[in-house]
Protein backbone atom coordinates (compact mmCIF):
# COMPACT_ATOMS: atom_id res chain seq x y z
CA UNK A 1 0.00 0.00 0.00
CA UNK A 2 1.13 3.55 -0.77
CA UNK A 3 0.33 5.94 2.08
CA UNK A 4 0.78 9.71 1.93
CA UNK A 5 0.79 11.34 5.37
CA UNK A 6 -0.17 15.01 5.47
CA UNK A 7 0.60 17.24 8.46
CA UNK A 8 1.66 20.86 8.80
CA UNK A 9 4.82 20.00 10.77
CA UNK A 10 7.07 17.06 9.94
CA UNK A 11 9.27 16.87 13.02
CA UNK A 12 8.62 15.72 16.59
CA UNK A 13 6.97 18.93 17.71
CA UNK A 14 4.24 17.28 19.78
CA UNK A 15 2.04 14.26 20.18
CA UNK A 16 0.45 14.50 16.74
CA UNK A 17 3.80 14.55 14.97
CA UNK A 18 5.19 11.79 17.15
CA UNK A 19 2.23 9.57 16.31
CA UNK A 20 2.49 10.35 12.60
CA UNK A 21 6.20 9.52 12.39
CA UNK A 22 5.85 6.37 14.51
CA UNK A 23 2.93 5.15 12.42
CA UNK A 24 4.89 5.77 9.22
CA UNK A 25 7.79 3.72 10.61
CA UNK A 26 5.37 0.95 11.55
CA UNK A 27 3.86 0.96 8.07
CA UNK A 28 7.26 0.85 6.37
CA UNK A 29 8.26 -2.11 8.53
CA UNK A 30 5.07 -3.87 7.37
CA UNK A 31 6.01 -3.33 3.73
CA UNK A 32 4.04 -0.17 2.88
CA UNK A 33 5.50 2.70 0.88
CA UNK A 34 5.18 5.99 2.77
CA UNK A 35 5.68 9.63 1.83
CA UNK A 36 4.97 12.99 3.51
CA UNK A 37 3.47 16.35 2.65
CA UNK A 38 3.64 19.35 4.98
CA UNK A 39 4.92 22.88 5.43
CA UNK A 40 8.52 23.85 4.81
CA UNK A 41 10.27 24.12 8.17
CA UNK A 42 13.89 24.20 9.27
CA UNK A 43 13.31 21.39 11.80
CA UNK A 44 11.52 18.97 9.47
CA UNK A 45 12.84 15.44 9.30
CA UNK A 46 15.09 14.74 6.35
CA UNK A 47 15.35 13.62 3.68
CA UNK A 48 11.89 14.60 2.42
CA UNK A 49 11.74 13.87 -1.33
CA UNK A 50 8.80 16.21 -1.93
CA UNK A 51 10.05 19.13 0.17
CA UNK A 52 10.23 21.40 -2.87
CA UNK A 53 6.47 21.03 -3.28
CA UNK A 54 5.71 22.18 0.27
CA UNK A 55 4.20 25.63 0.92
CA UNK A 56 6.57 28.11 2.54
CA UNK A 57 6.92 28.34 6.31
CA UNK A 58 4.59 30.74 8.09
CA UNK A 59 4.74 31.47 11.81
CA UNK A 60 1.36 32.09 13.45
CA UNK A 61 2.34 31.98 17.14
CA UNK A 62 3.16 34.81 17.53
CA UNK A 63 1.32 36.37 14.61
CA UNK A 64 3.53 38.02 11.99
CA UNK A 65 4.01 41.79 12.24
CA UNK A 66 3.10 44.17 9.44
CA UNK A 67 -0.11 44.51 7.46
CA UNK A 68 0.93 42.49 4.41
CA UNK A 69 2.42 39.50 6.33
CA UNK A 70 -0.67 39.38 8.51
CA UNK A 71 -2.98 39.47 5.52
CA UNK A 72 -0.97 36.69 3.89
CA UNK A 73 -1.19 34.58 7.06
CA UNK A 74 -4.96 35.10 7.31
CA UNK A 75 -5.41 34.10 3.69
CA UNK A 76 -3.29 30.99 4.28
CA UNK A 77 -5.49 29.99 7.22
CA UNK A 78 -8.69 30.28 5.22
CA UNK A 79 -7.53 28.67 1.97
CA UNK A 80 -4.02 27.99 0.70
CA UNK A 81 -3.70 27.68 -3.09
CA UNK A 82 0.00 26.84 -2.63
CA UNK A 83 -0.86 23.91 -0.36
CA UNK A 84 -3.50 22.61 -2.76
CA UNK A 85 -1.22 22.98 -5.75
CA UNK A 86 1.74 21.35 -4.00
CA UNK A 87 -0.26 18.39 -2.76
CA UNK A 88 -1.81 17.90 -6.19
CA UNK A 89 1.67 17.64 -7.66
CA UNK A 90 2.78 15.16 -5.00
CA UNK A 91 -0.33 13.03 -5.52
CA UNK A 92 0.30 13.02 -9.26
CA UNK A 93 3.87 11.78 -8.74
CA UNK A 94 3.51 9.49 -5.70
CA UNK A 95 0.08 8.06 -6.62
CA UNK A 96 -1.02 7.14 -3.10
CA UNK A 97 -3.71 4.58 -2.32
CA UNK A 98 -4.81 6.73 0.61
CA UNK A 99 -4.14 10.11 2.19
CA UNK A 100 -3.77 9.94 5.96
CA UNK A 101 -4.19 13.48 7.23
CA UNK A 102 -3.43 14.84 10.68
CA UNK A 103 -3.19 18.51 11.71
CA UNK A 104 -3.75 20.43 8.49
CA UNK A 105 -5.48 23.60 9.68
CA UNK A 106 -3.87 27.05 9.59
CA UNK A 107 -0.51 26.43 7.90
CA UNK A 108 -1.92 24.08 5.24
CA UNK A 109 -5.69 24.66 5.45
CA UNK A 110 -8.34 22.21 4.20
CA UNK A 111 -7.45 23.28 0.65
CA UNK A 112 -5.38 20.09 0.60
CA UNK A 113 -8.61 18.10 0.78
CA UNK A 114 -9.77 19.71 -2.44
CA UNK A 115 -6.64 18.35 -4.13
CA UNK A 116 -7.42 14.87 -2.81
CA UNK A 117 -11.01 15.06 -4.00
CA UNK A 118 -9.98 16.17 -7.48
CA UNK A 119 -7.55 13.27 -7.70
CA UNK A 120 -10.09 10.76 -6.39
CA UNK A 121 -7.88 9.67 -3.47
CA UNK A 122 -9.63 8.41 -0.30
CA UNK A 123 -8.91 10.40 2.86
CA UNK A 124 -8.61 9.37 6.50
CA UNK A 125 -8.09 12.14 9.07
CA UNK A 126 -6.87 11.46 12.60
CA UNK A 127 -8.23 14.01 15.08
CA UNK A 128 -5.47 15.05 17.45
CA UNK A 129 -7.39 17.92 19.06
CA UNK A 130 -10.79 19.62 19.03
CA UNK A 131 -10.29 22.05 16.12
CA UNK A 132 -13.32 20.91 14.15
CA UNK A 133 -15.56 21.61 17.16
CA UNK A 134 -13.62 24.44 18.82
CA UNK A 135 -12.06 27.26 16.76
CA UNK A 136 -9.13 27.60 19.18
CA UNK A 137 -8.83 23.75 19.23
CA UNK A 138 -8.29 23.32 22.99
CA UNK A 139 -11.78 23.63 24.52
CA UNK A 140 -10.36 26.45 26.64
CA UNK A 141 -11.63 29.95 27.34
CA UNK A 142 -8.67 31.98 28.59
CA UNK A 143 -7.21 28.99 30.37
CA UNK A 144 -10.42 27.45 31.69
CA UNK A 145 -12.27 24.44 30.22
CA UNK A 146 -15.09 25.53 27.94
CA UNK A 147 -17.40 23.78 25.48
CA UNK A 148 -19.53 26.73 24.36
CA UNK A 149 -18.72 26.24 20.67
CA UNK A 150 -19.47 22.52 20.74
CA UNK A 151 -23.22 23.08 20.74
CA UNK A 152 -23.39 26.86 20.22
CA UNK A 153 -21.36 27.07 17.01
CA UNK A 154 -17.99 28.67 16.23
CA UNK A 155 -19.10 32.28 16.56
CA UNK A 156 -19.21 31.74 20.33
CA UNK A 157 -15.42 32.04 20.22
CA UNK A 158 -15.70 35.66 19.06
CA UNK A 159 -18.41 36.50 21.57
CA UNK A 160 -16.40 35.07 24.45
CA UNK A 161 -13.01 36.31 23.19
CA UNK A 162 -11.62 32.95 24.21
CA UNK A 163 -8.33 33.31 22.32
CA UNK A 164 -6.12 35.29 24.71
CA UNK A 165 -9.03 37.62 25.52
CA UNK A 166 -8.60 39.21 22.08
CA UNK A 167 -11.62 40.04 19.93
CA UNK A 168 -9.55 40.16 16.74
CA UNK A 169 -7.78 36.82 17.30
CA UNK A 170 -10.91 35.10 18.55
CA UNK A 171 -12.95 36.58 15.72
CA UNK A 172 -10.49 35.40 13.09
CA UNK A 173 -10.59 31.83 14.40
CA UNK A 174 -14.37 31.93 14.62
CA UNK A 175 -14.72 33.16 11.02
CA UNK A 176 -12.20 30.58 9.81
CA UNK A 177 -14.19 27.75 11.39
CA UNK A 178 -17.53 29.15 10.26
CA UNK A 179 -16.40 29.44 6.64
CA UNK A 180 -14.92 25.95 6.58
CA UNK A 181 -18.15 24.55 7.95
CA UNK A 182 -20.32 26.68 5.69
CA UNK A 183 -18.56 25.38 2.59
CA UNK A 184 -18.11 21.79 3.79
CA UNK A 185 -14.34 22.02 3.54
CA UNK A 186 -13.83 18.72 5.36
CA UNK A 187 -16.41 16.77 3.36
CA UNK A 188 -13.72 15.02 1.23
CA UNK A 189 -12.70 13.03 4.33
CA UNK A 190 -14.31 9.60 4.30
CA UNK A 191 -13.24 8.51 7.81
CA UNK A 192 -12.38 10.56 10.90
CA UNK A 193 -10.31 8.72 13.52
CA UNK A 194 -10.64 9.65 17.18
CA UNK A 195 -8.07 8.20 19.62
CA UNK A 196 -10.41 8.68 22.61
CA UNK A 197 -14.09 8.21 23.35
CA UNK A 198 -14.16 11.68 24.90
CA UNK A 199 -13.02 13.42 21.72
CA UNK A 200 -15.43 11.34 19.64
CA UNK A 201 -18.29 12.37 21.92
CA UNK A 202 -17.35 16.04 21.56
CA UNK A 203 -17.34 15.72 17.77
CA UNK A 204 -20.68 13.94 17.73
CA UNK A 205 -22.28 16.63 19.88
CA UNK A 206 -20.83 19.26 17.56
CA UNK A 207 -22.26 17.46 14.53
CA UNK A 208 -18.85 16.76 13.01
CA UNK A 209 -19.69 13.97 10.57
CA UNK A 210 -20.86 11.55 13.28
CA UNK A 211 -21.50 8.80 10.72
CA UNK A 212 -17.81 8.87 9.72
CA UNK A 213 -16.27 8.83 13.23
CA UNK A 214 -14.29 5.78 14.37
CA UNK A 215 -12.44 5.34 17.68
CA UNK A 216 -8.98 3.77 17.45
CA UNK A 217 -6.42 3.95 20.26
CA UNK A 218 -2.87 5.06 19.59
CA UNK A 219 -0.12 2.45 19.90
CA UNK A 220 3.20 1.86 21.62
CA UNK A 221 5.84 -0.62 20.49
CA UNK A 222 7.07 -2.33 23.64
CA UNK A 223 9.75 -4.15 21.67
CA UNK A 224 12.07 -1.17 21.83
CA UNK A 225 11.20 0.03 25.34
CA UNK A 226 12.76 -1.52 28.44
CA UNK A 227 10.68 -1.63 31.59
CA UNK A 228 11.62 -0.19 34.98
CA UNK A 229 13.59 -2.76 36.96
CA UNK A 230 13.67 -1.47 40.54
CA UNK A 231 11.30 0.58 42.71
CA UNK A 232 11.95 4.19 43.66
CA UNK A 233 12.77 7.51 42.05
CA UNK A 234 11.24 10.95 41.78
CA UNK A 235 8.67 12.63 39.53
CA UNK A 236 8.84 13.22 35.76
CA UNK A 237 6.79 15.42 33.47
CA UNK A 238 7.14 14.88 29.70
CA UNK A 239 5.39 17.09 27.19
CA UNK A 240 5.10 20.48 25.57
CA UNK A 241 5.69 23.39 27.94
CA UNK A 242 2.53 25.39 27.35
CA UNK A 243 -0.04 26.84 29.73
CA UNK A 244 -2.66 24.17 29.04
CA UNK A 245 -0.30 21.43 30.22
CA UNK A 246 -0.48 22.65 33.82
CA UNK A 247 3.24 22.36 34.58
CA UNK A 248 2.90 25.45 36.80
CA UNK A 249 0.53 23.41 38.98
CA UNK A 250 3.20 20.74 39.30
CA UNK A 251 5.74 23.40 40.26
CA UNK A 252 3.41 24.67 42.99
CA UNK A 253 2.94 21.11 44.23
CA UNK A 254 6.66 20.42 44.61
CA UNK A 255 6.96 22.24 47.93
CA UNK A 256 4.56 19.70 49.48
CA UNK A 257 6.47 16.66 48.22
CA UNK A 258 8.76 14.71 50.57
CA UNK A 259 12.17 16.23 51.23
CA UNK A 260 14.77 15.28 48.69
CA UNK A 261 12.30 14.44 45.91
CA UNK A 262 13.22 16.06 42.61
CA UNK A 263 11.06 16.71 39.56
CA UNK A 264 12.46 16.31 36.04
CA UNK A 265 10.75 18.20 33.22
CA UNK A 266 11.35 16.98 29.67
CA UNK A 267 10.10 19.08 26.79
CA UNK A 268 10.11 22.57 25.39
CA UNK A 269 7.60 25.23 24.46
CA UNK A 270 6.46 28.82 24.86
CA UNK A 271 6.05 28.63 28.65
CA UNK A 272 9.54 27.34 29.42
CA UNK A 273 11.15 30.60 30.55
CA UNK A 274 8.20 31.46 32.79
CA UNK A 275 8.20 27.98 34.28
CA UNK A 276 11.92 28.08 34.98
CA UNK A 277 11.45 31.41 36.76
CA UNK A 278 8.51 30.06 38.75
CA UNK A 279 10.52 26.98 39.73
CA UNK A 280 13.42 29.14 40.90
CA UNK A 281 11.03 31.08 43.16
CA UNK A 282 8.80 28.30 44.46
CA UNK A 283 11.06 25.23 44.52
CA UNK A 284 14.70 26.28 44.17
CA UNK A 285 17.01 23.42 43.28
CA UNK A 286 14.25 20.79 43.10
CA UNK A 287 13.15 21.01 39.46
CA UNK A 288 15.38 20.23 36.49
CA UNK A 289 14.48 21.27 32.95
CA UNK A 290 15.98 19.01 30.28
CA UNK A 291 14.50 20.46 27.10
CA UNK A 292 13.36 18.24 24.26
CA UNK A 293 14.85 14.73 24.47
CA UNK A 294 15.05 11.99 21.90
CA UNK A 295 13.12 8.83 22.68
CA UNK A 296 15.91 6.74 24.21
CA UNK A 297 16.90 9.51 26.61
CA UNK A 298 13.27 10.31 27.41
CA UNK A 299 12.49 6.69 28.23
CA UNK A 300 15.58 6.45 30.39
CA UNK A 301 14.46 9.53 32.31
CA UNK A 302 10.96 8.10 32.77
CA UNK A 303 12.33 4.80 34.06
CA UNK A 304 14.34 6.70 36.66
CA UNK A 305 11.10 8.03 38.16
CA UNK A 306 8.66 6.52 40.60
CA UNK A 307 5.74 8.34 38.98
CA UNK A 308 4.90 10.46 35.94
CA UNK A 309 2.74 13.55 36.43
CA UNK A 310 0.25 14.72 33.77
CA UNK A 311 -1.27 17.85 35.38
CA UNK A 312 -3.15 19.08 32.31
CA UNK A 313 -5.78 21.79 32.64
CA UNK A 314 -7.26 21.09 29.22
CA UNK A 315 -9.17 18.11 27.85
CA UNK A 316 -6.32 15.92 26.70
CA UNK A 317 -7.18 13.54 23.89
CA UNK A 318 -4.96 10.47 24.29
CA UNK A 319 -1.54 11.83 25.26
CA UNK A 320 1.50 9.74 24.46
CA UNK A 321 2.97 10.91 27.79
CA UNK A 322 0.64 8.48 29.59
CA UNK A 323 1.15 5.61 27.16
CA UNK A 324 4.95 5.93 27.18
CA UNK A 325 5.01 6.13 30.98
CA UNK A 326 3.07 2.87 31.18
CA UNK A 327 5.32 1.33 28.54
CA UNK A 328 8.31 2.14 30.74
CA UNK A 329 6.59 0.53 33.73
CA UNK A 330 5.86 3.77 35.61
CA UNK A 331 2.45 4.76 37.04
CA UNK A 332 0.75 8.05 36.20
CA UNK A 333 -1.01 10.73 38.22
CA UNK A 334 -3.26 12.62 35.80
CA UNK A 335 -6.12 15.09 35.93
CA UNK A 336 -9.74 14.20 35.34
CA UNK A 337 -10.16 16.01 32.01
CA UNK A 338 -10.73 14.72 28.49
CA UNK A 339 -9.49 11.26 27.63
CA UNK A 340 -7.16 10.96 30.62
CA UNK A 341 -9.63 9.03 32.85
CA UNK A 342 -10.01 6.52 29.99
CA UNK A 343 -6.31 5.69 30.31
CA UNK A 344 -5.55 5.81 34.03
CA UNK A 345 -7.33 3.38 36.35
CA UNK A 346 -7.08 4.57 39.98
CA UNK A 347 -5.41 2.14 42.42
CA UNK A 348 -4.43 -0.09 39.47
CA UNK A 349 -1.96 1.89 37.36
CA UNK A 350 -2.14 5.41 38.75
CA UNK A 351 -4.34 8.13 40.23
CA UNK A 352 -6.74 10.76 38.91
CA UNK A 353 -7.04 14.20 40.52
CA UNK A 354 -8.85 17.45 39.79
CA UNK A 355 -7.18 19.99 37.54
CA UNK A 356 -5.59 23.16 38.95
CA UNK A 357 -5.36 21.63 42.43
CA UNK A 358 -1.70 21.57 43.46
CA UNK A 359 -2.47 20.20 46.94
CA UNK A 360 -4.42 17.25 45.54
CA UNK A 361 -1.67 16.63 42.98
CA UNK A 362 0.97 16.70 45.70
CA UNK A 363 -1.02 14.27 47.86
CA UNK A 364 -1.44 11.78 45.02
CA UNK A 365 2.24 11.96 44.07
CA UNK A 366 3.32 11.62 47.70
CA UNK A 367 1.18 8.51 48.18
CA UNK A 368 3.18 6.76 45.46
CA UNK A 369 6.55 8.24 46.42
CA UNK A 370 6.05 7.02 49.99
CA UNK A 371 5.27 3.48 48.84
CA UNK A 372 7.75 2.67 46.05
CA UNK A 373 6.87 -1.03 45.97
CA UNK A 374 3.21 -0.23 45.35
CA UNK A 375 4.17 2.34 42.72
CA UNK A 376 6.34 -0.27 41.02
CA UNK A 377 3.49 -2.80 40.90
CA UNK A 378 1.16 -0.17 39.45
CA UNK A 379 3.71 0.68 36.80
CA UNK A 380 3.94 -2.96 35.76
CA UNK A 381 0.14 -3.07 35.54
CA UNK A 382 0.32 -0.10 33.21
CA UNK A 383 2.82 -1.89 30.98
CA UNK A 384 0.56 -4.96 30.85
CA UNK A 385 -2.29 -2.68 29.74
CA UNK A 386 -0.17 -1.37 26.87
CA UNK A 387 0.59 -4.92 25.76
CA UNK A 388 -3.10 -5.82 25.75
CA UNK A 389 -4.74 -2.73 24.30
CA UNK A 390 -2.11 -0.64 22.47
CA UNK A 391 -0.05 -3.17 20.52
CA UNK A 392 1.35 -1.98 17.15
CA UNK A 393 0.00 -4.91 15.13
CA UNK A 394 -3.48 -4.35 16.54
CA UNK A 395 -3.32 -0.65 15.69
CA UNK A 396 -2.01 -1.25 12.18
CA UNK A 397 -4.79 -3.74 11.46
CA UNK A 398 -7.41 -1.23 12.59
CA UNK A 399 -5.91 1.58 10.53
CA UNK A 400 -5.71 -0.59 7.43
CA UNK A 401 -9.36 -1.52 7.90
CA UNK A 402 -10.22 2.18 7.98
CA UNK A 403 -8.19 2.79 4.82
CA UNK A 404 -10.26 0.08 3.13
CA UNK A 405 -13.47 1.59 4.49
CA UNK A 406 -12.47 5.04 3.15
CA UNK A 407 -11.67 3.59 -0.26
CA UNK A 408 -14.99 1.77 -0.33
CA UNK A 409 -16.90 4.88 0.70
CA UNK A 410 -15.31 7.18 -1.87
CA UNK A 411 -17.48 6.31 -4.91
CA UNK A 412 -20.59 6.29 -2.71
CA UNK A 413 -19.79 9.79 -1.45
CA UNK A 414 -19.30 11.00 -5.01
CA UNK A 415 -22.61 9.57 -6.22
CA UNK A 416 -24.52 10.84 -3.21
CA UNK A 417 -22.93 14.29 -3.34
CA UNK A 418 -22.98 16.18 -0.07
CA UNK A 419 -23.69 13.89 2.85
CA UNK A 420 -26.83 14.55 4.86
CA UNK A 421 -24.68 15.36 7.87
CA UNK A 422 -22.24 17.33 5.73
CA UNK A 423 -20.84 20.65 6.81
CA UNK A 424 -19.75 19.03 9.97
CA UNK A 425 -20.89 21.07 12.89
CA UNK A 426 -23.81 22.86 14.40
CA UNK A 427 -24.26 26.19 12.71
Amino acid sequence: MRVLHVNKFLYRRGGAEGYLLDLADLQRAAGDTVAYFGMSHRENESPLPYAQRFPTEVELEPAPSGLRPRATAVGRMLWSPASRRGLAQVIDDFRPDVLHLHNIYHQLSPSVLAAARSAGVPCVLTLHDYKLACPSYQLLDRGRPCQACVTGGPLQAARRRCKDGSLSRSGLLAVESWLHRRFDAYDPVQVFVSPSEFLADVMRRAGVYPDRLRVVNHFVDLGGIATKQTPGGGVVFAGRLAAEKGVDVLVEAVAALPDGVTVDVAGDGPARLDLEALAARRAPGRIRFHGRLDKPRLHELIRSAAVVAVPSRWHENQPMAVLEAFACGVPVVATDLGGLPELVQPTVDGSVVGADRPTDLADALTALLDDPERAYRMGQAGRAKIARQFAPDLHLARIRALYAEAAGALPNRRRAGRATTGGGAAR
